[in-house]
């Protein structure tokens, strides 16, 4: 059954402003400077503000109430049909596609690179009737030794590469060595660095030494967009989370990230929860967007939608964009692809029909 092609773009594609108070994206292209709207507040990108102790002190999260709101979250959002569909193909478009392995080679990176230009089979693309839509991931991530076999299987894509940086998983080389290895990313040509924080800043309450590790980080990526990851899965509390994630923000952030992937906890809905309303609050004070992404854990189109649909409702459409929101995930292709071909023919295909590599 074709998927609409309003349905899909409808998911926070280009919204227009209409009598039903729906927001308008549209006028980015036309301010240039404005990169999202909260309640119909126009955002402009995240330059940073000076550390604010008093605002990092005063984050309380209520946990038991997260963990309510996160559960309900889950039992009553269903789509079906074309409109989960739409759906699916939006989380494609908001899509890191991650090979970060000891075992990763040039090769398998090439694969992946094609794989990201082209997620959908064209003979499922042609049962959807979405070939025009031109459907690609938002980017790449592998390590910096891969960044230049990336950038050439993805020249003229339009598909971004992502760098980790700074002793992923870790982050517990020297700050220097973490700082060059950005700058190398970035001089070989990465358009994003996903960078790891100190997480014994956070433990210790050292919000000064984290703010000043994130600001250097900051500096180092230039015009590069940085993901600071948090590792939430390792900061215990919700509300470490809410503050590191406010402590990233002032430090000029252009996306706060969950988990490395690597820690035994990863994404999850509660985590996302305090980190998006940590986003709403920040812009509500100082004008400035900031994107989110859930990393780790993350392995079923169902889960996708849960993703985006909170996403939706803590931030807007603005923030259902690749510019502002993004999945990092290895393994989800593969559900989503099965998802929609089961939309397209009624049946569910063979997890081998969907390589991702």
């Amino acid at each position: 059954m074709p998927v609409e092609h309003n349905e899909f773009r409808n998911v926070g594609h280009r919204v227009s402003h209409d009598p039903n108070g729906r927001e308008d994206v549209r006028r980015e292209s036309h301010s240039g400077s404005v990169i999202a709207i909260l309640a119909g507040r126009p955002l402009l990108p995240n330059t940073g503000i000076p550390l604010n102790l008093d605002w990092v002190r005063e984050v309380r999260v209520n946990t038991s109430a997260v963990e309510r709101r996160a559960q309900s979250h889950v039992a009553r959002r269903t789509v079906k049909k074309e409109w989960q569909a739409a759906w699916l193909l939006r989380s494609i478009t908001c899509m890191d596609l991650t090979t970060l392995s000891g075992d990763d080679t040039d090769e398998r990176v090439r694969r992946l690179c094609a794989k990201g230009r082209h997620p959908i089979q064209q003979e499922l693309e042609q049962k959807l009737g979405i070939e025009d839509l031109q459907i690609k991931v938002a980017a790449i991530c592998v390590y910096h030794t891969f960044v230049e076999t990336a950038l050439h299987a993805l020249e003229g894509s339009g598909v971004h590469v992502a760098a980790v940086s700074t002793g992923f998983p870790a982050g517990l080389s020297p700050l220097a060595e973490r700082v060059a290895e950005i700058r190398r990313s970035v001089e070989a040509g990465a358009h994003e660095i996903d960078v790891v924080i100190t997480r014994s800043h956070v433990f210790g309450g050292r919000w000064q030494a984290l703010y000043d590790e994130v600001a250097a980080f900051k500096q180092a990526c230039g015009s590069a967009h940085m993901k600071v990851i948090l590792g939430t899965g390792d900061l215990l509390t919700l509300r470490n989370v809410g503050r590191a994630s406010v402590v990233a923000m002032m430090a000029g952030a252009d996306f706060i990230k969950t988990s490395t992937g690597k820690e035994p906890t990863n994404a999850t809905l509660p985590v996302g929860l305090v980190m998006s309303r940590a986003i709403r609050e920040y812009a509500q004070q100082t004008g400035m967007a900031v994107g989110f992404k859930p990393a780790g854990g993350i392995r079923t189109a169902k889960q996708s939608i849960d993703w985006l649909a909170m996403i939706k409702e803590e931030l807007g459409p603005s923030w259902l964009r690749a510019e502002m929101f993004r999945f990092g995930a290895s393994g989800l292709l593969g559900d989503i692809e099965r998802q929609l071909e089961h939309h397209a023919t009624g049946r569910y295909s063979a997890e081998y029909r969907h390589p991702m590599a």
